[in-house]
């Protein structure tokens, strides 16, 4: 290979690496302006400014409140819940609700509100406390 050739398979070599770290770079570039986008538009982000901290206090406790009262509005049908859905009822948890959904899957759906007490783990007191939630529907 004579001096000519070395010379232009180096420089290709170079614009060849260059283009490659050019849409290396674009690439992280764009992912960042994604980012940094989706983290604006996150509601907690996006919430208001406040001039004091008793503001800002209230304001949360007002946030706090709506979302309570969402979660204790919202009915459940026990026979179609998802997980992440029975997991919002008080006293259950991950695996309650996995065992729910397995007691389901096994024996067919639930008949009476009260049945769920035959889940393991499930008992007379969490089925009170969450009874105006629930619901039982096909």
């Amino acid at each position: 290979m004579n001096a000519t050739n070395k010379s232009l398979l180096t420089k290709y070599s170079f614009i060849k690496w260059q283009h490659a770290n050019l849409f290396k770079n674009a690439a992280v570039f764009l992912v960042g302006i994604f980012s940094i986008m989706a983290m604006l538009s996150h509601p907690v982000l996006a919430a208001p400014c406040f001039d004091n901290a008793q503001s800002a206090y209230n304001y949360l406790l007002t946030q706090e409140a709506a979302q309570s009262q969402a979660r204790t509005q919202t009915s459940i049908n026990i026979n179609r819940a998802t997980e992440a859905e029975l997991v919002g009822l008080d006293g259950v948890g991950s695996s309650k609700a996995q065992a729910i959904i397995l007691y389901r899957e096994m024996f067919g759906g639930f008949k009476s509100v009260d049945e769920l007490t035959k889940v393991k783990g499930i008992g007379a007191k969490t089925v009170e406390k969450n009874r105006r939630r629930l619901s039982v529907q096909d």
